[in-house]
């Protein structure tokens, strides 16, 4: 995978991500992409917009691609290194890759989907960076929520 197509594949969830702080909810974005980097599904984190805790960024993408035979060779890219219920969703399906943003303001599940078998890549992306430290300076109480912190 090059750079390119990577820097093309996580600005689809940066633009998701966007849209959902835009919309007042927690800016993460995610997207699928089929093995022929065609985007299979675009989602984002909706647990504010919907009042459902479980539209986190990766399964509103994974639930938008639909019902594939395998995931094996499937690319998940994400703003933010996902949680334990995301990386459980990467896992179960046996999502062959995982494209992180950032890791720095979250650090979720994805050194255990490493010793799993999936590979992962984090790219450090400033723009993801940049969007989780703002909207944790400015609405701790649901990031805090979304990570089930008091």
């Amino acid at each position: 995978m090059t750079s390119s197509i990577t820097t093309a594949m996580l600005d689809i969830a940066v633009e998701q991500a966007r849209i959902g702080r835009d919309e007042g909810g927690v800016p993460i974005g995610a997207a699928l992409f089929g093995p022929d980097g065609a985007v299979l599904g675009r989602g984002r984190n909706r647990r504010v917009q919907h009042d459902d805790p479980s539209v986190h960024g990766e399964t509103d993408a994974f639930r938008a691609a639909g019902r594939q035979r395998s995931y094996r060779d499937t690319t998940m890219v994400t703003t933010l290194s996902p949680c334990w219920y995301c990386s459980g969703l990467v896992r179960q399906f046996g999502i062959g890759t995982l494209i992180i943003g950032e890791a720095r303001t979250f650090q979720g599940g994805h050194d255990w989907l490493i010793e799993h078998g999936v590979d992962v890549v984090i790219l450090d992306d400033p723009r993801c960076i940049d969007l989780m430290t703002a909207f944790i300076a400015e609405r701790p109480d649901v990031w805090n929520e979304d990570i089930g912190e008091e």
